[in-house]
Protein backbone atom coordinates (compact mmCIF):
# COMPACT_ATOMS: atom_id res chain seq x y z
CA UNK A 1 0.00 0.00 0.00
CA UNK A 2 1.79 3.18 -1.23
CA UNK A 3 0.18 6.61 0.07
CA UNK A 4 1.33 9.88 -0.82
CA UNK A 5 4.75 8.42 -1.75
CA UNK A 6 6.21 10.00 -5.28
CA UNK A 7 3.87 9.13 -8.06
CA UNK A 8 1.27 7.47 -5.67
CA UNK A 9 -0.09 10.52 -4.15
CA UNK A 10 -3.47 8.85 -3.47
CA UNK A 11 -4.17 5.72 -1.60
CA UNK A 12 -2.45 3.08 -3.99
CA UNK A 13 -2.96 -1.03 -3.67
CA UNK A 14 0.31 -2.41 -5.14
CA UNK A 15 -1.86 -6.29 -6.34
CA UNK A 16 -1.11 -9.11 -8.53
CA UNK A 17 1.72 -11.12 -7.48
CA UNK A 18 2.68 -14.66 -7.68
CA UNK A 19 4.78 -16.99 -5.73
CA UNK A 20 7.05 -16.58 -7.70
CA UNK A 21 6.90 -13.00 -8.58
CA UNK A 22 10.68 -11.59 -9.93
CA UNK A 23 9.97 -8.95 -11.69
CA UNK A 24 8.57 -5.37 -12.66
CA UNK A 25 7.58 -4.40 -16.00
CA UNK A 26 5.73 -1.47 -17.36
CA UNK A 27 5.55 1.30 -20.22
CA UNK A 28 7.91 3.93 -19.27
CA UNK A 29 7.03 6.69 -16.30
CA UNK A 30 3.92 3.86 -15.48
CA UNK A 31 5.85 3.91 -11.96
CA UNK A 32 8.29 0.64 -11.24
CA UNK A 33 10.86 2.17 -9.98
CA UNK A 34 9.12 3.84 -7.86
CA UNK A 35 7.68 0.73 -6.32
CA UNK A 36 11.23 -0.83 -5.44
CA UNK A 37 11.54 2.98 -3.82
CA UNK A 38 8.89 2.30 -1.63
CA UNK A 39 10.45 -1.12 -0.76
CA UNK A 40 13.85 1.53 0.11
CA UNK A 41 11.68 4.13 2.06
CA UNK A 42 10.02 1.50 4.18
CA UNK A 43 13.33 0.30 5.06
CA UNK A 44 14.54 3.09 5.93
CA UNK A 45 15.87 5.30 3.40
CA UNK A 46 16.85 8.48 4.45
CA UNK A 47 16.42 10.60 1.44
CA UNK A 48 12.62 12.13 2.04
CA UNK A 49 12.54 14.86 -0.19
CA UNK A 50 13.37 12.98 -2.97
CA UNK A 51 10.27 10.36 -2.05
CA UNK A 52 7.46 12.17 -1.19
CA UNK A 53 5.20 13.05 -4.11
CA UNK A 54 5.90 16.28 -5.35
CA UNK A 55 2.81 16.85 -7.97
CA UNK A 56 1.77 20.13 -8.62
CA UNK A 57 -1.84 18.94 -8.83
CA UNK A 58 -1.92 17.12 -5.51
CA UNK A 59 0.13 19.00 -2.16
CA UNK A 60 1.41 16.04 -0.40
CA UNK A 61 2.67 16.58 2.96
CA UNK A 62 3.10 13.08 4.44
CA UNK A 63 3.48 9.50 3.07
CA UNK A 64 2.97 6.11 3.96
CA UNK A 65 4.11 2.96 2.56
CA UNK A 66 3.01 -0.56 4.25
CA UNK A 67 4.79 -3.86 2.94
CA UNK A 68 2.95 -7.07 3.81
CA UNK A 69 5.07 -10.19 3.27
CA UNK A 70 3.62 -13.90 3.61
CA UNK A 71 5.14 -15.70 6.72
CA UNK A 72 3.73 -19.02 5.80
CA UNK A 73 6.85 -21.27 6.71
CA UNK A 74 7.32 -20.92 10.69
CA UNK A 75 11.22 -22.78 10.14
CA UNK A 76 12.01 -19.97 7.96
CA UNK A 77 10.51 -16.92 9.76
CA UNK A 78 12.19 -14.16 11.69
CA UNK A 79 13.05 -15.10 15.10
CA UNK A 80 10.02 -14.08 17.52
CA UNK A 81 7.69 -14.01 14.57
CA UNK A 82 7.19 -17.83 14.02
CA UNK A 83 3.61 -17.46 14.75
CA UNK A 84 2.40 -15.28 12.45
CA UNK A 85 0.95 -15.71 9.10
CA UNK A 86 1.76 -12.16 7.48
CA UNK A 87 4.87 -9.39 8.72
CA UNK A 88 3.60 -6.15 7.80
CA UNK A 89 6.29 -3.31 7.75
CA UNK A 90 4.54 0.04 8.29
CA UNK A 91 6.90 3.53 7.84
CA UNK A 92 4.78 7.09 7.80
CA UNK A 93 6.50 10.79 7.46
CA UNK A 94 5.57 13.77 7.55
CA UNK A 95 7.50 16.11 5.20
CA UNK A 96 9.92 18.10 7.65
CA UNK A 97 9.27 16.03 10.29
CA UNK A 98 9.76 12.56 11.96
CA UNK A 99 9.35 8.89 10.81
CA UNK A 100 7.08 6.10 12.33
CA UNK A 101 8.12 2.62 12.16
CA UNK A 102 5.72 -0.03 12.91
CA UNK A 103 6.44 -3.85 12.89
CA UNK A 104 3.12 -6.05 13.40
CA UNK A 105 1.47 -2.91 14.57
CA UNK A 106 4.24 -2.07 17.00
CA UNK A 107 6.43 0.63 17.39
CA UNK A 108 9.79 -0.16 16.34
CA UNK A 109 13.03 1.94 15.10
CA UNK A 110 14.89 2.30 12.34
Amino acid sequence: IINGFKSCAVYTVVTGQDESFSSITGLNDSGKSNILDAICFVLGTQNLEDLICDCAEVVVIKASVIIVLHNWEAKESPIGFEEYATISMIRNVVLGGTSKYLINGHRAHQ
